[in-house]
């Protein structure tokens, strides 16, 4: 009640008359929206944690229709700065990196994917480093025992990998070994002679390498990045590797906050998400970009078709998600480190799900370290700083 007050007092403001400005009636209707579904998005997340506490768990149904509508309302141009100022300040947000003026972002929705100043991100071009894919919070990370290992949401709730990507066609195997490699049969330098090449590989015959000649031993990881309404929004490349298949899971959009987690169970798996799966020079590489209440729609740049958070879109967690294979021959799309792939529009979670070296060895003269996370829990993090190096 205390935020429709504010919003009240706001309105009164924005309509008053003398020394005052008026604002036009769509705008002012604009913003009187946005703020009623704050307050009511604020009212809806204490109903549902009150009620969770009593053993019941209510769904979220956000409007899609009116976000989308909100979302994409052009703002008059002087009105622009002022309403991007006030979320910022409200979010945290650092307006100074954008990389256009303000008033030329026309509505909410391209202020919220907004790119950034060149060289406002500098990208660890250390070729034996992972770096984070987004601006966020480290939640959680660690290495998983197999691909049915679970992954801790919070102490007593967890989700298995499996239910998180899908019916993926290369975590199977990591259990037993890793991913057959196969000579592309392009020319190699001195320096990469002997290694082979990761960037093809076929879906319809996956085949798995004798463990016991692997040098150096993989091992499977994760990590999860929260991204706050404030986060720069857009999504980056890791590493350099090939996506070969997309997935899209149809779900449900519970907030993602720090109260959600504690309370719903298997919550990364219940909302609307989209994983990306593929290899790198290390092996398997699978990112899973995650919705949440009101921002279940996520852009994905190396696919514009894809649409997600879809009004009246039925989610049956007994169907098999959406899938794609980009190419059928298992030659997907090339992504170098930092290479922009999606866009939250608003802010969510990212889960890295990879393999990488668990033991030191020495192979044709190169020595190969294990891989070891340079970051700690509760850590503010930004895209293209390092995640982990061996």
């Amino acid at each position: 009640m205390a935020v429709l007050k504010k919003i009240n007092k706001s309105s009164t403001l924005l309509f008053s008359s003398g020394d005052s400005f008026l604002v036009p009636g769509a705008t002012a209707a604009t913003l009187l929206m946005l703020g009623v579904l704050h307050a009511r998005r604020l009212y809806d997340e204490k109903q549902a944690e009150e009620a969770r506490e009593k053993g019941i768990e209510l769904e979220f149904k956000p409007d899609v229709k009116v976000v989308s509508l909100l979302a994409h309302q052009e703002l008059p141009v002087w009105l622009r700065p002022y309403a991007y100022r006030a979320w910022a300040r409200a979010f945290h947000s650092n307006l100074e990196e954008a990389a256009l003026p303000l008033d030329e972002y026309a509505c909410l929705r391209q202020f919220f994917v907004r790119s950034l100043k060149e060289g406002s991100r500098p990208i660890d071009q250390d070729p034996r480093c992972l770096v984070s894919p987004v601006d966020g919070t480290v939640l959680r990370f660690g290495e998983l025992k197999g691909a049915r290992a679970m992954i801790e949401q919070v102490k007593g709730h967890s989700y298995s990998v499996s239910s998180l990507l899908g019916p993926s066609s290369f975590l199977p195997l990591i259990a037993e070994g890793d991913i057959q490699e196969e000579d592309s049969g392009q020319e190699n330098t001195s320096k990469d002679k002997g290694k082979k090449s990761w960037w093809r590989i076929s879906l319809a015959t996956p085949k798995v390498w004798d463990p016991v000649s692997a040098r150096p031993m993989k091992g499977l990881f994760y990590c999860v990045i929260y991204l706050k309404p404030g986060d720069y929004h857009r999504i980056h490349s890791p590493v350099d590797w090939r996506v070969l298949v997309r997935r899209h899971f149809s779900g449900r959009l519970f907030p993602m906050n720090e109260r959600a987690t504690r309370t719903i169970r298997n919550l990364y798996v219940e909302n609307e998400r989209v994983v990306l799966e593929g290899l790198w020079q290390e092996g398997f590489m699978a990112i899973a970009a995650i919705g949440a209440t009101n921002i279940g729609s996520i852009e994905l740049f190396i696919e514009p078709e894809l649409r997600t958070n879809r009004p009246r879109k039925k989610f049956l967690h007994s169907e098999p998600p959406e899938e794609r294979v980009y190419e059928s021959e298992g030659v997907g799309g090339m992504l170098k480190k930092g290479d922009e792939m999606a866009a939250f529009n608003m802010g969510s979670t990212v889960v890295l799900v990879f393999q990488a070296p668990i033991s030191k060895s020495v192979e044709n003269g190169d020595i190969s370290s294990e891989f070891r996370f340079c970051v700690k829990r509760g850590d503010r993090i930004r895209f293209g700083e390092a995640l982990g190096r061996w």
